[in-house]
């Protein structure tokens, strides 16, 4: 069971969870932390913290937490919530030709507004698609950059970070446009990207540092956990991410 799986079957036991079963971390699992948090006297965040975590392991009984037995529960991981949806989608890929993949067409979908009405060919360059998809369904009361197709409107997103955190944003230059992704760790040269739209897919890509325009953190998202991730310099250097 991962974490994820847990603390959505601990918010049924209390009552508190009205989405699908499917284990994702999406918007009705953070309402659903939000309702058990404004119910026991916790700051509303929306994120699975240590002290929610205690309390969800509590037995429920007449729609109050008791002290009882706790229930198993596996250790929060380091990586935040909307890297874990990243996840999710790992090894995912465009459509070449006149198709396109229907869950990208699908984040464009949910988004709604003019990205919804736009965004019709997974042609079009979806990095920044690939971040907003994530975090908006993982923290629905962040604000999204207006135009989050743009890659490097992602440098102004959030708050600032001085030394990258797992889960961090990065943006990047790149001839003609730019990139955005999600922070993995690093070697010595290269940042290792959790991204979409690297080689037409959502993978892991080493990026040249040099080429760094910005690390940005979530509003709403808490605290970074930890700071410098570091890693042998294994895997391939980006070289396609449009």
């Amino acid at each position: 069971m991962t974490f994820d799986e847990w603390v959505i079957s601990r918010l049924i036991a209390h009552g508190l969870y009205t989405g699908r079963g499917d284990g994702a971390p999406g918007r009705a699992m953070s309402r659903g932390i939000e309702a058990f948090q404004k119910l026991n006297g916790l700051p509303v965040t929306g994120l699975a913290n240590e002290a929610t975590v205690d309390l969800l392991r509590q037995a429920p009984r007449n729609n109050s937490i008791v002290v009882g037995i706790p229930a198993k529960s596996v250790d929060i991981p380091p990586e935040p919530v909307w890297m874990r949806e990243a996840r999710r989608y790992m090894g995912l890929r465009e459509i070449a030709g006149p198709k396109s993949n229907p869950t990208i067409l699908g984040w464009a979908a949910r988004l709604g507004g003019w990205v919804a009405s736009f965004y019709k060919n997974d042609d079009t360059p979806w990095c920044g698609l690939a971040v907003a998809a994530w975090i908006s369904v993982t923290l629905p009361r962040e604000v999204i950059p207006s135009n989050p197709l743009g890659a490097l409107n992602w440098s102004k997103f959030g708050r600032p970070l001085k030394v990258p955190s797992v889960g961090a944003i990065l943006t990047f230059r790149r001839e003609g446009g730019g990139h955005v992704g999600l922070y993995v760790g690093e070697d010595e040269t290269h940042f290792h990207v959790l991204g979409g739209n690297q080689s037409n897919s959502v993978s892991i890509t080493r990026i040249d540092k040099e080429r760094l325009a910005a690390i940005r953190w979530p509003l709403t998202g808490g605290d970074p956990v930890g700071g410098r991730v570091d890693l042998s310099a294994y895997g391939e250097v980006s070289r396609n991410e449009a």
